[in-house]
């Protein structure tokens, strides 16, 4: 019987990957076991220390020396140190028989059938029944590594692919055999979205399943066609890149960042199973089997297809295998998808030119649709998987059926014809009977293409579409920067779009609005969107050009009617949830603060950054964090008030910003009641939930307190620590002046220590020294600089 609760879990192979899958079951509250092979010889260290073989701290070395690694790799792996605490060290011939407490057993040892096979045998005799067991395999067959095991073994036993980082890269593929139970593919595939926070998609069980298969077509092709056409390795990395809807890192940096060796391990996987034409293309090119044999494996061994040089980064030219100035590619059709509004209006003003890159990307975008539609069946049963795969596993915007889609599939398939293009067959009978996209949208939901009808895309239940909402049920009330949307069930939701969700007036005025709106006529409100971010902050270049213009008297206005904004959120009679993810910085950390509940995403890095561009939170950030950080404290604990404002003015000051949700607890930004999401596409509906429940638990308003302060005394005691840092040179003048103000208005300005003062008296402090700071010339050079260079000044 399928245990139904992972409580505890055990990871076989301590590697990069082994280490990193145990640190993000860790993130996510699950106790692991990591084991490895036990050491056969000691370390100087060891023999230093008298130590033997038989000594369990060298027996138990390689998985423990993994799981310290973890805190100094980068990025880091675990979403909060304390989470380390969670991974137990051991090896694989002393601890086998913990495994009788353990729901899931994941394999990540060195990529050898028999080698893997020895290892599930042994795990075979201790696992309790019931417990799943998979290996994280990247493309060895799943079903030949289950011959010869018990029955219940291979009914619970199935491929789960993680990406590399676990932490960061959505994909999980599942890989089942005809062995697998159905109860437990249903039950895996609901546990990677729902616990594990992961992109599930269904994969068959061959070669390099879906993603690493398409992918590594598709850079191989890349890497063939530049040598066919004589490009450059920067040329095709600057058109292959955001330009087309792909990675930043576009094909060689990838390369580059994954490491060569692993690319050749990958293809040649590929290279050794299959005939024909594919093998041609999956036979890694000669020059790069050179860099592997020379160690140049990319940004592990310090140099691969591009190599830094002081400042400069040089690329290689494949042909002679030297070092030569990075080269863009810029023809008429790259300047004009430059112009060009979203990745589907690129690409068509790209495949479709008769110029270089045109060319380029009309020859490797055509091999990779073509590929993709030979392999439908064969690895996965419908577009919709492999479409997923390859945006959660390699980044792509579009995966190839919808960027086959965007550029027009007739007009494409045609343009294929006459250039000799064999099309499957498939795609011809597709169009023959008059269906002529891979996806159609009807009555706001999605349909793909399979077996000559339309069938419905299916969803998590938990994925809420705000486009499809706003489609069905159009908006409340919008206005250039937000918009309030009834999300079902007596919820609205208020949701910025404007540029980089930057927060200005014309939000400001839809706070206020949609607040109103709610205590009306809705059970609560969430405050979120799907943008790339959810806030980074107000909107700077208005502020500089008012403050250039000496408009303080505007910038008050502005700065007060913010405030007050927020000061109605928190005291609204109806909950308000905030739903932040990604960057929420500055502004956007304000409006969450106030709020009756955050529910963020695992991924969010949350900060007061305001220091950065020469100022200090303006609209009740410093009051707030303050507050939070009180409210963090139980009734009745004695505690030290200085203490608390030390901590809130170090969090300000040094502008700290939060690398995970579990960070930005542990800096106060959320409390202990405050919900982290760890599947990003959960975190709407998590934060709609959260306001149903507070209103069924019957949500009462706060009540307005005051707010004990440190005074002058306080203010004289924050001020010693940055006196110090400008004497050691770790701060200039100015950034001494922005701190006098931070700690002035955290301390409560001229009162004495514990006086009791209200909100509004500490927001007309802090809205007095944010307009003093932006009346500075260093201060607006540190605004107009971000502006311009998109990173903070020293001045």
């Amino acid at each position: 019987m399928l245990n139904q609760l992972i409580k505890k879990a055990a990871v076989l192979g301590s590697g990069v990957m082994g280490s990193g899958i145990a640190a993000h079951l860790a993130n996510i509250g699950i106790p692991t076991l990591l084991l490895d092979i036990v050491p056969r010889e000691l370390t100087k260290e060891e023999e230093a220390k008298g130590r033997t073989l038989d000594d369990k701290e060298v027996r138990n070395r390689i998985s423990a020396t993994s799981i310290q690694k973890l805190l100094k790799q980068k990025p880091a792996p675990l979403s909060s140190k304390q989470n380390l605490a969670l991974i137990e060290a051991g090896n694989l011939e002393d601890d086998l028989v913990k495994l009788k407490d353990v729901d899931w057993v994941i394999e990540v040892v060195v990529e050898n059938l028999h080698v893997k096979k020895q290892v599930f045998e042994k795990v075979d005799q201790y696992r309790k029944p019931g417990s799943i067991i998979s290996s994280n395999t990247s493309g060895i067959s799943v079903e030949a590594m289950v011959e010869g095991r018990s029955e219940d073994f291979k009914k619970h036993f199935l491929g789960t692919h993680f990406f590399n980082p676990p932490r960061y890269l959505k994909l999980l593929e599942i890989i089942p055999t005809k062995y697998t139970g159905s109860e437990v593919l249903t039950f895996m595939k609901t546990f990677g979205e729902d616990v594990l926070g992961k992109g599930v998609v269904v994969a068959k069980d061959t070669p390099n399943f879906i993603a690493n298969r398409i992918g590594t077509y598709g850079l191989l092709v890349t890497v063939q066609e530049m040598l066919k056409g004589g490009y450059s390795v920067g040329e095709v990395d600057s058109i292959t890149g955001p330009l087309i809807g792909r990675a930043k890192s576009a094909t060689f940096r990838t390369l580059d960042v994954v490491g060569l060796d692993t690319f050749y391990h990958v293809a040649n996987n590929v290279y050794e199973q299959v005939e024909g034409r594919e093998k041609d293309v999956f036979e890694v090119p000669a020059f790069i089997k050179t860099m592997v044999e020379k160690g140049w494996l990319g940004s592990k061994s310090g140099q691969g297809f591009f190599l830094k040089q002081g400042k400069d980064i040089l690329e290689l030219d494949p042909n002679t295998l030297e070092y030569v100035p990075r080269k863009k590619l810029s023809t008429p059709a790259v300047e004009l998808a430059k112009q060009e509004k979203g990745t589907a209006n690129k690409l068509k003003a790209l495949v479709y030119a008769d110029d270089r890159a045109g060319q380029f990307l009309w020859n490797t975008f055509t091999a990779s649709f073509v590929y993709s539609a030979q392999l439908l069946g064969e690895i996965a049963e419908t577009i919709v998987d492999i479409d997923r795969a390859m945006k959660w596993g390699f980044g792509w915007e579009m995966g190839p059926f919808e960027a086959w889609d965007a550029i027009g599939l007739q007009k494409s398939v045609q343009k294929m014809k006459e250039s000799g293009v064999e099309i499957p067959v498939w795609v011809e009978g597709m169009l023959e009977k008059g269906f002529t996209s891979f996806y159609k949208e009807e009555n706001a939901e999605l349909f793909f293409y399979q077996n000559g009808e339309y069938k419905p895309v299916e969803f998590n239940t938990k994925v809420i579409d705000l486009k499809k909402i706003k489609n069905q049920k159009g908006v409340i009330k919008k206005n250039s920067g937000a918009s309030l949307i009834d999300i079902g069930d007596g919820v609205a939701m208020l949701e910025f779009h404007s540029p980089n969700n930057a927060i200005g007036l014309d939000i400001v005025q839809m706070i206020n609005y949609a607040v109103d709106e709610v205590e009306k006529n809705y059970k609560g409100l969430v405050i979120g969107n799907q943008g790339k971010n959810f806030c980074v902050g107000a909107n700077l270049a208005m502020m500089l050009m008012e403050a250039q213009d000496d408009n303080i008297f505007e910038l008050e206005m502005v700065v007060r009617q913010l405030q007050q904004a927020l000061l109605k959120v928190k005291y609204s009679s109806k909950p308000v949830v905030a739903a932040p993810f990604g960057m929420t910085l500055g502004g956007g950390a304000e409006v969450c603060l106030p709020t009756s509940h955050i529910q963020a995403s695992a991924e969010t890095y949350m900060g007061l950054v305001e220091v950065g561009v020469g100022l200090l939170p303006g609209g009740g950030g410093n009051k707030e964090l303050y507050i939070k950080h009180l409210e963090g404290i139980p009734n009745g604990v004695p505690f030290d008030l200085q203490n608390v404002a030390n901590k809130v003015f170090e969090t300000i000051a040094m502008a700290k910003v939060s690398t995970s949700a579990e960070e930005a607890r542990e800096n106060n930004f959320l409390n202990a009641a405050d919900g982290i999401s760890v599947n990003s596409d959960h975190l709407l509906y998590d934060a709609k939930h959260a306001v149903l429940s507070l209103s069924e638990k019957g949500y009462k308003p706060r009540v307005r307190k005051k707010v004990p302060v440190v005074g002058e005394t306080g203010y004289a005691t924050l001020l010693l620590g940055a006196e110090a840092m400008r004497l050691s040179g770790y701060i200039s003048e100015h950034d001494l002046k922005i701190a006098k103000k931070i700690a002035y208005v955290i301390a409560g300005g001229k009162v004495p220590f514990g006086t009791e003062v209200d909100e509004q008296y500490l927001l007309d402090l802090e809205r007095e020294a944010f307009l003093s700071l932006i009346r500075e010339p260093k201060s607006q050079q540190r605004m107009q600089h971000m502006l311009l260079k998109g990173k903070p000044l020293r001045n």
